[in-house]
């Protein structure tokens, strides 16, 4: 069989599976890679990471008009080589991109980045919210396109999972496309609408406040109603007979709480309509929603019964208040033991204004995860399954864009990454569909030629910064990647027992 006559002044890119023939001055179908005078070039600048000075600085997210590199090598070890801009190695029986040696605290170290393909990727959502945003398991659409779905709903957030490779490449063409699309974006920092079937529109954007069926989200909410008055029953036992803190998940009740026993609180005779847990926590008072505590209420009095006339008594002062301090009422009750509203008094007014400063502001958190387990290894190692063995042993360090990346336990390089951390626009496509994420993989070089490294292919960093078309500077919280405290055998030298 013959192959498909290479087009006339095209070349053809092997980054990626698509294998695209590219004109002279166009890019191929992912954007990456462009023809330049007959040459294949990445589009995107080649990034480096650098400490500009020795105890971290900012990190840039564009430098419009790059530095001049003095030429100086000396400091080799305050420049980092990420793999954003480095290009990949698709078919992976070449070496990676960059393999470049830095010496590090008089250690010599080896860096490998490559850009990933990711067929088998997503990423992990966390929306801080009180508020239900969809049955767990419900779908999440983009575009009208499945995407993902809810996960969970953990300490005051709501979880989704999108991605991953049933909808990257189990579903339609556009299904494909559209989830790798919004993967893109969010990785890339950039806002997405999503909707969930019978449940909320949010706008998610990694880094910035949820926007909820239309409403900046702006508290993250302090505790479930239990913790909220382990919190604050102190502060409300002198002003206040009963609490109650309305939540969708515990609504708490100071008169019955361990809390308010401790502080002496008496019985007040108050019933919550509510699966009763322990004593002062109550469960599913009411149906999920975007009213108080993430409750379907608009009227916290919907969720008590009748006081115990044995018990209560006329002029009972009684707070109600969900978990963000947004919504709250203060009632009194009459001579038939009904509950009145009346003004909030000063002393409880501040205890609210307490609750809300106490919340911290409500965030939407994206992490990339995917794994390295793959033929990507072998851009890195003749022997790919050392590599693995390598990361497990903490022989060799992984980071995105320089940014940490948490390895999960169990077979494979698995790694999850907070992209908020890493360069801007660190990542990718293809349009098979799938996303490029850069990676990177830093050990000595005598654990690199141990695990069966492309030893040949080694080039000073000095080579390599020559090449970077962007510097970013460090970020405080990234840790260095070549530091030695990162690493196995430095804990076993300082602790020659461990």
């Amino acid at each position: 069989m013959s192959e498909t006559p290479k087009p006339a002044d095209k070349i053809r890119c092997d980054a990626c599976p698509v294998m695209c023939y590219i004109a002279e001055g166009k890019t191929g179908a992912c954007d990456r890679y462009a023809n330049e005078g007959g040459n294949l070039v990445r589009v995107d600048p080649f990034t480096i990471v650098e400490r500009a000075r020795e105890d971290g600085g900012k990190l840039v997210r564009f430098m419009d008009k790059p530095e001049e590199w003095s030429g100086d090598l000396v400091h080799a070890d305050s420049a980092f080589i990420t793999a954003v801009g480095a290009g990949t190695t698709y078919p992976d029986y070449k070496p990676a991109p960059f393999i470049v040696s830095s010496e590090h605290d008089g250690v010599d170290m080896v860096t490998v980045v490559t850009e990933g393909i990711f067929s088998y990727c997503g990423v992990k959502v966390k929306i801080d919210t009180d508020r239900h945003l969809g049955e767990e398991r419900s779908v999440v659409r983009c575009e009208g396109e499945a995407v993902g779905h809810v996960t969970t709903g953990e300490y005051g957030s709501q979880m989704l999972s999108l991605g991953g490779v049933n909808h990257l490449t189990g579903g339609s063409k556009k299904e494909g496309r559209v989830t790798c699309d919004t993967l893109l974006k969010l990785s890339n920092c950039e806002p997405v609408e999503l909707t969930i079937d019978e449940g909320s529109t949010v706008i998610v954007e990694a880094g910035k406040a949820p926007i909820i069926d239309g409403r900046h989200e702006e508290y993250m909410r302090v505790g479930c109603g239990s913790a909220t008055i382990g919190m604050f029953a102190k502060q409300w036992f002198d002003h206040v007979d009963d609490v109650v803190v309305v939540d969708d998940h515990i609504t708490g009740v100071l008169s019955e709480h361990q809390a308010g026993k401790v502080l002496g609180a008496k019985d007040t005779g108050i019933k919550i309509k509510g699966r009763r847990s322990t004593p002062g926590r109550y469960f599913q008072v009411a149906e999920p929603g975007s009213g108080w505590g993430g409750t379907d209420i608009s009227d916290p009095l919907t969720i008590l019964g009748d006081f115990n006339p044995k018990i209560a008594w006329p002029g009972l002062r009684l707070l109600m208040v969900s978990t963000t301090g947004e919504q709250h009422a203060y009632f009194e009750l009459d001579e038939d033991l009904k509950p009145v509203a009346r003004e909030l008094p000063e002393a409880l007014v501040q205890s609210v204004e307490r609750i809300q400063e106490n919340c911290e502001p409500a965030m939407s958190s994206v992490l990339f995860m995917g794994g390295a387990g793959g033929s990507l290894r072998a851009g890195v190692t003749e022997n790919p399954v050392k590599l693995t063995r390598s990361v497990k042993d903490l022989l060799t360090v992984v980071t995105c864009g320089g940014a940490p990346a948490y390895v999960w336990p169990g077979g494979g390089i698995t790694v999850m990454v907070d992209v908020t951390r890493m360069p801007a626009m660190s990542f990718g496509y293809v349009p098979t569909p799938a996303l490029v994420a850069p990676i990177e993989f830093t050990m000595r070089r005598e654990d690199y030629e141990r695990l069966g490294g492309h030893m040949s292919a080694i080039v000073p960093i000095g080579d390599a910064v020559e090449q970077a078309g962007r510097r970013v500077g460090a970020r405080e919280d990234n840790p260095w990647p070549t530091a030695t405290h990162l690493y196995s055998w430095a804990k076993q030298k300082k602790d020659p027992a461990a």
